[in-house]
């Protein structure tokens, strides 16, 4: 491992040029306006290290004789925004260039392309029908190998509101995401999540909103791996939710939304980890002063996993969070998070010791903004899991550092 400064690697005055660069391009923009009220051209460097990129158990070397590496991200790319009479059309779309100093085979070009029309008919209808497409590496979380593993995530929607009465409205919405990887070790957790739900709300003077909502999820997987015994694994599910959807304006200083009641999750092959109780997510702000704003969540939720031998978990958690106004220029922000993961579908190998792990992690970030087009920043993290052994994921300790600057004109 390295036991420099990562600014006085070999590799910075690579990020030294595209910084210049970055911040010469946008001081020329701070002269003119945007190129239009419509389109917002951006470009940002960002300079990391991680001490475990690959996030590996204690103890345990790098594939390639190094735990810790660097990378640098270019990034160029415009937000779109353009009302036409009462309807809105919104959007982005970015390119970057992801490069790593040691592990160069996870070298990959990132995109990220979004778009969404807020619609309005007559006076009590509206809603929303966007789409999105983005392509990244996949996290090394839970998946911890040196081979480049690229996720793509497409996703379209579509909602709709009825305000019906003043106090009243009613809302639908149905959702697809797609999600595929790169590796063919990978392709099993191939997958498609499908989403339709059915609401009602009352809509208080005080800008709160008192609800009910109903959803129905299913998740299907294409690649289905076959057993030893020839019979197929299908890690393919539904769930069924009743929830509470309140957005309460406590106080003029205090917010509290809630979306949480009651769901059943049933799994296609593993029926006897069927599961129902208490789900859900409740979040607070609070903003005393003007300069400070803290906000806190806790959640119990199922979600998808990227491993080897499992593809879900409940996941219960908290975090807090912080963001000061130091000045007009220079703010800060803190987050820490703790969350346990008890796995609901296990591989059909029996297997030693409890399916859960905990993480903890942690971060702090400065924003510097010069001038109104160009953003300076730094940030460290430390992200630590006790792991289980049960479904292959070890304990595991990282940190890193980054800078980062972006400019928009």
């Amino acid at each position: 491992m390295p036991s420099s400064s990562p600014l006085s690697r070999t590799r910075s005055p690579l990020v030294v040029a595209p910084l210049a660069a970055l911040i010469g391009a946008a001081l020329a923009g701070q002269a003119q306006a945007a190129l239009s009220d419509t389109i917002h051209p951006f470009v940002s460097v960002l300079y990391s290290y991680e001490d475990n990129l690959l996030r590996l158990p204690d103890g345990v070397p790098g594939p390639a004789g190094s735990r810790s590496d660097s990378l640098t991200q270019l990034q160029a790319g415009l937000l779109f925004e353009r009302p036409v009479g009462r309807q809105r059309f919104t959007g982005q779309a970015k390119v970057s260039r992801v490069t790593f100093d040691h592990y160069d085979q996870l070298n990959y070009n990132g995109k990220d392309f979004q778009a969404e029309w807020e619609w309005y008919l007559a006076r009590d209808f509206s809603g929303h029908i966007g789409a999105s497409y983005g392509q990244v590496l996949t996290p090394f979380t839970d998946y911890h190998s040196g081979d480049r593993n690229l996720r793509t995530t497409r996703r379209e929607y579509a909602d709709g509101n009825w305000r019906f009465h003043p106090s009243w409205q009613v809302h639908a919405g149905v959702s697809t995401t797609r999600y595929s990887y790169d590796l063919a070790s990978q392709r099993y957790i191939d997958r498609t999540e499908d989403s339709s739900e059915l609401g009602v709300d009352y809509l208080a003077s005080s800008g709160s909103r008192f609800g009910v909502l109903g959803r129905h999820l299913r998740g299907s997987y294409p690649n289905k791996p076959l057993l030893i015994d020839g019979s197929v694994l299908d890690y393919g599910y539904k769930q069924d939710e009743l929830k509470a959807n309140i957005f309460w304006v406590a106080s003029g200083v205090t917010q509290v939304q809630v979306l949480a009641g009651w769901a059943r999750r049933e799994h296609a092959f593993f029926t006897d980890h069927n599961s129902s109780g208490l789900n859900g997510r409740i979040t607070a702000y609070w903003l005393p002063l003007g300069k400070l704003k803290f906000n806190a969540s806790v959640w119990r939720e199922y979600a998808a996993v990227e491993s080897t031998l499992v593809s879900s978990s409940l996941n219960k958690g908290v975090s807090v969070g912080a963001g000061w106004d130091i000045s007009a220029k220079l703010k800060a922000d803190a987050t820490v998070r703790h969350e346990k993961r008890d796995f609901s579908t296990v591989s059909p190998v029996v297997l030693l010791g409890s399916p859960t792990d905990t993480g903890n992690f942690a971060s702090m970030g400065l924003t510097y903004t010069p001038l109104n087009y160009v953003q300076l920043n730094t940030s460290v993290f430390r992200d630590q899991r006790t792991g289980s052994a049960y479904i292959g994921t070890g304990s595991y300790t990282a940190k890193g550092i980054s800078f980062g600057a972006t400019g928009q004109f």
